[in-house]
């Protein structure tokens, strides 16, 4: 459980090798006492020739998989790093990965206990290295799925909804205004819908950036 020492991905290597580093958050203090015993609610995202992924929820039946500047997550407390492996894969190639990923991750299928955050990072690490997250990342789900009366119902039906916080394009110059209201209960999505999540955020304001998912 301590963290890997992580170099940046093209310091010794060529332009397609990266490391592929699994990054923890704490989602409540309580971990500071249960962490130890191998025990928490955790948080993860894979980073990726520097770009952190990681999976929330919304409502809409869209790709609910976002970007981050690693280790910085909005919400969530940083604890550890680890170290998965090294693949090479050009940028671009990575992209049309996550992005056709993405079409299997939408924001409204998010289940704490069935198919959260650490499931994400746990395949996606599978699949890029044949390597799966510690054990200790996703217990609580794990749990959850086999002695379900452990956990009180309203936690099992728990979805992480501090993600994403929306932004409103302005007609008039085109400029982003922030809001944290809570979207709407539908089950559609029309164009503008789509734009207040995918829009990127600028660099460096620990905000969340929706990947758009790969066409069919």
């Amino acid at each position: 459980m301590v963290s890997a020492q992580i170099s940046s991905s093209s310091e010794h290597d060529g332009i397609n090798e990266t490391q592929v580093v699994l990054n923890v958050y704490d989602l409540t203090p309580v971990n500071s006492y249960t962490y130890w015993f191998g025990f928490g609610i955790f948080h993860s995202g894979i980073e990726v020739h520097g770009k952190e992924c990681g999976f929330g929820a919304h409502d809409f039946p869209v790709s609910g998989v976002f970007e981050v500047e690693p280790r910085s997550c909005p919400g969530f407390i940083y604890r550890a790093s680890n170290l998965l492996g090294r693949i090479n894969m050009p940028p671009s190639e990575f992209r049309t990965f996550i992005e056709c990923s993405a079409s299997e991750y939408h924001g409204d299928a998010y289940n704490l206990i069935s198919k959260n955050c650490n499931h994400f990072t746990d395949d996606i690490a599978w699949r890029l290295t044949g390597k799966h997250v510690p054990g200790w990342v996703n217990r609580l789900a794990r749990l959850g799925a086999l002695c379900g009366c452990l956990l009180p119902e309203s936690l099992q039906a728990t979805t992480v909804k501090q993600l994403p916080e929306y932004h409103d394009c302005t007609e008039e110059d085109g400029s982003e205004s922030l809001s944290t209201a809570t979207p709407r209960e539908s089950t559609e999505m029309d164009d503008n819908d789509q734009e207040k999540l995918l829009v990127t955020s600028s660099a460096g304001t620990g905000e969340v950036a929706f990947v758009r998912e790969a066409t069919k």
